[in-house]
């Protein structure tokens, strides 16, 4: 199958899964659910319980430990929401001491599908989650970890809210940093007679998230405008060379003295992770608890 093939099977997928959990979907549990292997299984799940907690998440009575003094923000991506996103990642960042909060923002309250309203509105609500974080942990500092727009949106927490000063780390998972033309997509669709205005105006209507990371956008021209980095915030980006969504992935990388970007296939060249199912690929797991813990890392492989 070609990228441009992968990309609308992957939109029409999304549309279906959008219409079916539009039904089923039950606004009142928040509860954790279960860890997952993988973010379909997730999704099915989320399916009947859209508000799910990730593994091991939301526990505000939890309180930093000397070892692990940060607590750590989950922020997911476009269309995801809590669960489907951090249902792997969350339980093993629990299981190493810390702290772990994962909000639903930018989406219709108890609905499935999160991250689709307009970016900055949705940063400023990140915001206010992280305040709440701090004051309820006693934290000075929070860490984050974003995967696709998760990763991207809370630049703009830190370069225009003031999150800076309220930030050690940010790792990105497949972050769509400097936008994405979806393998030729969006160029194809503005192509079109009336493309343009229906981009615009029926896609972004209804996800002006979408249309904001389009590469080229005034939103992430605004963004990157003046570097890609505030002084203070370590970047960790983890990017894959078989990515369909952010494309080209390289757009993931992010420039800078406190910037690591890392490559899913340099540390195992077989590696077919894709953009969705990232959050739940070992190396990059791997690769996000080296970057919170730096003084404890090790180098994954195919096998560990």
């Amino acid at each position: 199958m070609g990228p441009v093939a992968r990309s609308l099977t992957g939109l029409v997928l999304v549309t279906a899964t959008m219409i079916v959990s539009t039904s089923v979907a039950s606004a009142s549990e928040s509860a954790a659910g279960p860890a997952q292997p993988s973010i379909i299984s997730a999704a099915v799940y989320a399916l009947a319980h859209p508000t799910a907690s990730p593994p091991g998440s939301n526990d505000f009575s939890c309180r930093p430990t000397a070892a692990h003094p940060r607590p750590v923000v989950l922020s997911n991506g476009t269309g995801a929401n809590a669960y489907d996103d951090w249902a792997g990642l969350s339980g093993v960042l629990k299981r190493d001491g810390y702290c772990v909060f994962a909000p639903n923002l930018g989406g219709p309250e108890g609905g499935m599908f999160q991250a689709t309203g307009d970016i900055p509105t949705v940063a400023g609500q990140f915001g206010q989650y992280v305040d709440k974080v701090l004051a309820a942990t006693g934290a000075s500092k929070v860490d984050i970890v974003g995967h696709s727009q998760g990763g991207m949106m809370p630049r703009y927490y830190l370069k225009f809210l003031g999150g800076a000063a309220k930030v050690g780390t940010l790792v990105g998972l497949a972050p769509s940093n400097h936008g994405t033309n979806l393998d030729g997509l969006v160029d194809a669709v503005r192509s079109l007679p009336g493309g343009g205005d229906f981009a615009d105006g029926v896609i972004g209507a209804v996800c002006p998230a979408c249309v904001q990371q389009e590469v080229g956008s005034s939103f992430l021209t605004n963004l990157n405008s003046g570097g890609d980095t505030m002084s203070g915030v370590n970047y960790t980006v983890v990017a894959t060379r078989t990515d369909e969504v952010v494309t080209p992935y390289t757009s993931a990388y992010l420039t800078g003295a406190t910037v690591t970007n890392h490559r899913l296939q340099d540390y195992c060249l077989i590696d077919g992770t894709e953009h969705i199912n990232i959050t739940y690929d070992h190396i990059a797991i791997q690769l996000v608890r080296n970057a919170l813990d730096p003084a404890h890392a090790w180098t994954p492989n195919c096998l560990t």
